[in-house]
């Protein structure tokens, strides 16, 4: 063979930061060593692999051919560099989550994962489903649990679990003593919702699309527990998953608001490029994943691992 492992995992890393600069740091190498290792495997290759545009790197046609045989390859030479090391465990797992998901699931879940394999090195990235799906689609991730849509034509989705958002209040709220709520009731509300471009706000928005008139939104936030915060303190009504608020709900502090006219189902996903080899921690993890949710019609219905 005219290329070395070590040629590809350069390309590999050049092609997800598009610089040999930033390519050199993540792989704790100089820049000349890396910039030297790329140029010897197109020289020895006989092609090239990127448009050089200034000092960013794009990959050409070639580049992107080859690009997932090369992550294929490095991730089973890693396996077979552990079990040649006599270590008959699992190497790494980087898993990006959605907001819901990974505050309310894909920490317990890992935490268990490491539970029953220590000797792996796990990450967990919690960004907006666009950019967990951004991430997979450049090999960054290993796999991906969103509650947003995805089409990216090179990413496998696989449905997961169903969740369901609900409408809630404050304990004092007048709402909170009825228990449900009108279309043209909730117009009348302020609302402190999820920021534009959230699976949730989404969601939301949907539901709502067919109602002509415009809500009062008084505040737009990042971050459920900061919506939670809000809504306790009487500044208005939200709309987050019950799987956010299923405690809150259990010590009443905040209480549900039924809303017959709006659907607020969504569904969790998987997702993972559909040229990622499937290591074995992958593959453990989302068995453990659908395990965990055999017999569950709905998020919040999930019995949590408890960690110890």
């Amino acid at each position: 063979m005219r290329f070395t492992l070590r040629q590809l995992q350069v390309f590999v890393a050049v092609a997800q930061h598009e610089s040999v600069s930033r390519a050199a740091q993540s792989l704790a190498l100089s820049q000349s060593a890396t910039s030297t290792s790329l140029t010897e495997l197109e020289r020895q290759s006989d092609c090239q692999l990127f448009d050089r545009a200034g000092k960013r790197l794009a990959l050409n046609a070639l580049g992107r051919q080859l690009l997932p045989e090369a992550v294929a390859l490095i991730d089973q030479a890693r396996e077979i560099e552990r079990l040649l090391g006599g270590k008959s465990g699992y190497g790494s797992l980087h898993v990006g989550a959605t907001l819901t998901v990974g505050n309310y699931l894909a920490t317990l879940l890992i935490g268990s994962f490491m539970q029953h394999h220590p000797e792996c090195r796990v990450k967990l990235q919690v960004h907006n489903t666009a950019h967990v799906v951004q991430q997979v689609a450049h090999y960054e991730l290993d796999l991906g649990l969103i509650e947003g849509d995805c089409q990216h034509p090179d990413i496998e989705v696989q449905p997961w679990v169903e969740d369901e958002l609900v409408v809630f209040c404050a304990p004092q709220h007048p709402l909170a003593q009825r228990g449900s709520a009108s279309l043209e009731e909730l117009t009348h509300e302020a609302w402190i919702l999820r920021e534009q471009g959230s699976g949730t706000r989404l969601t939301f928005d949907q539901a709502m699309r067919h109602h002509p008139r415009n809500l009062n939104i008084r505040l737009e936030l990042e971050h459920t527990e900061a919506i939670k915060r809000a809504v306790e303190s009487g500044l208005g009504i939200g709309c987050i998953s019950r799987l956010a608020l299923r405690d809150a709900f259990r010590r009443g502090s905040l209480m549900p608001v039924e809303t017959p006219e709006l659907d607020l189902r969504r569904q969790f996903y998987f997702i993972w490029h559909k040229q990622k080899y499937q290591t074995a921690a992958m593959r453990e993890f989302l068995e453990q994943c659908r395990a965990l949710t055999t017999g569950v019609s709905r998020s919040d219905q999930i019995v949590l691992p408890p960690i110890v």
